[in-house]
């Protein structure tokens, strides 16, 4: 004889002293944060940058852009705050680019120029184009045993427009790349056409040969 479903001893039935709990959903885990790219590679992790900022330390890593230079400018700006307080230390900007966008390269040194405390650079890679009025601009400026340097003039972003804005565009590229030979010329002491001309032929140096031109004062761990 069939049982009846509901009088089933089997049957499994809730326990009234004991209600099912109401359903929640897993618990989000994090996962790993990838690094933000750049374009100079991977991104520094973000308590690296805090650690370094923390030194006075601010990067300028791979090719120089205005968003980056953004960055760079609020980093010094920030920093400099430290000068008012009476602080004495620098601050250090450490190089490797190989150049970039030469009116990004302006935003820095436009910085530099206008911040109270001293600004020392140091070139632990490489340091090329526009970079080097960067390097310039500082008050101090040292390598790496191991870095190099590439004196090449500055390339002007893609002009698009009319003929007239072509026009002007170029020619405000000419007076701002006129400011970059004026500023290696006072830095390095070498003669203005000896600059255009190096910066025309890309001439490339060591970091021993970037002291002997003016490029650095020193070269760390060799003095």
């Amino acid at each position: 004889m069939p049982v009846d479903p509901r009088h089933d001893p089997m049957r499994w039935r809730p326990n009234p002293a004991r209600p099912p709990e109401p359903w929640q959903p897993e618990p989000w885990q994090p996962g790993p944060v990838p690094p933000t790219p750049g374009d100079g590679g991977p991104g520094m992790p973000g308590w690296l940058e805090e650690r370094l900022f923390d030194q006075r330390i601010v990067m300028l890593r791979g090719t120089l852009t205005p968003s980056t230079a953004s960055g760079i400018a609020a980093a010094l700006l920030t920093l400099d705050g430290g000068a008012h307080t009476g602080d004495p230390a620098p601050v250090q900007l450490h190089i490797a680019s190989p150049g970039g966008d030469l009116v990004a390269a302006h935003t820095i040194i436009d910085v530099i120029d206008a911040m109270t405390g001293q600004v020392h650079a140091v070139v632990t890679s490489e340091a090329g184009g526009a970079v080097l009025a960067v390097l310039a601009a500082a008050d101090r400026r040292a390598a790496y045993r191991h870095a190099r340097f590439t004196l090449a003039e500055p390339r002007a972003a893609g002009l698009t427009g009319t003929a007239d804005e072509v026009a002007a565009a170029a020619g405000q590229h000419l007076r701002e790349l006129e400011e970059v030979v004026l500023r290696l010329v006072e830095a390095t002491g070498q003669t203005r056409s000896r600059i255009e001309d190096d910066l025309a032929a890309g001439r490339r140096l060591s970091a021993a040969e970037a002291k002997d031109y003016g490029l650095i004062d020193r070269i760390i761990g060799t003095d």
